[in-house]
């Protein structure tokens, strides 16, 4: 593992694990599942209990992806939640990562995508900065499995 893998994980280990299935204050879920499908994405781990809003299309080196925002709005140093949804079914084989901020990263923190299978899409969860920068983005890195990179980014929904 690299130096910079492991401070990633360290950073992110505490956000990621407090995303979790069950909320007190759960909004209802955009995407129409089953109780039958609910239970197996349980069984599963994912979670997908979160009230995502759409930020729509985004191209990308030849591709479309429909992204959406989850959390609610953004706010300084709170948790929120960017789903890329790509066009095409990989299975997870696609890394991909997120952050709020500029495209340097600079005061960002990189959230690694986690595969949900059930709705074919990735989950980034970060944290935003604080203090929220001018001119802010959901930036977001795809890096195929050939190790190609894409870079996009989308305007967040702020309060």
């Amino acid at each position: 593992m690299q130096p910079h893998s492991a401070l990633y994980l360290l950073v992110l280990a505490p956000w990621i694990a407090g995303c979790s299935r069950e909320h007190p204050d759960d909004h209802s879920h955009s995407h129409d599942t089953s109780t039958e499908e609910t239970e197996h994405a349980d069984e599963q781990g994912e979670d997908h209990e979160h009230d995502e809003r759409s930020l729509g299309m985004s191209s990308v080196g030849g591709l479309t992806v429909e992204l959406a925002q989850g959390h609610g709005n953004v706010v300084a140093g709170g948790e929120s939640q960017l789903v890329v949804k790509l066009p095409y079914t990989d299975q997870g084989a696609t890394t991909v990562r997120g952050w709020l901020g500029t495209e340097d990263r600079t005061l960002s923190l990189v959230g690694l995508g986690e595969y949900a299978p059930s709705h074919d899409d990735y989950d980034v969860h970060v944290t935003a900065p604080d203090p929220l920068p001018q001119s802010m983005l959901w930036w977001f890195e795809i890096e195929r499995p050939d190790g190609s990179k894409l870079l996009g980014s989308a305007s967040p929904l702020l309060e």
